[in-house]
């Protein structure tokens, strides 16, 4: 049987279809504040620094010590990172296929950079999670997007 796909009338905007509306919205929410927090970080690294040790005494977190030797220049990369992300599901938003490259490219990045910046020897399994589930649900919507 014949796939029904709705063609646009000329001149009528095509309809982002509604998973597409909220994966760009979660991605506007998570990579937004990812992409503040992280700047503000690396700004902020000593005191940042300082805040984490204070916690670290009160509260046996594992992971902690990868984190307070981890460097400015890591925070300051990944929030740049995101900012890409950000990027790609704007264009995505406005149903733009590129978006979904930049998207993908930087959300590989980010799973990569952590392993480059605290010679970590694999990636977190909650960051591929993650990422594969949007790039995934992303690829859905290409479709839809020209």
């Amino acid at each position: 049987m014949e796939e029904l796909t709705q063609t646009p009338l000329p001149g009528s905007k095509p309809k982002r279809p509604n998973l597409l509306t909220v994966l760009c919205i979660l991605t506007f929410i998570g990579s937004g504040m990812n992409m503040i927090l992280s700047l503000v970080i690396a700004g902020f690294y000593d005191t940042f620094k300082e805040v984490v040790l204070l916690f670290s005494e009160k509260f046996q977190l594992p992971g902690i010590d990868v984190l307070l030797e981890s460097k400015p220049i890591f925070f300051l990369v990944s929030g740049l990172l995101y900012a890409g992300s950000l990027g790609g599901a704007f264009l995505m938003f406005q149903l733009k296929k590129t978006g979904f490259h930049v998207y993908t490219i930087f959300q590989i990045l980010l799973i990569l950079a952590p392993m480059y910046f605290m010679h970590l020897s694999g990636p977190g399994i909650l960051d591929l999670i993650f990422s594969g589930i949007f790039i995934l649900l992303y690829s859905a919507n290409l479709k839809s997007m020209h």
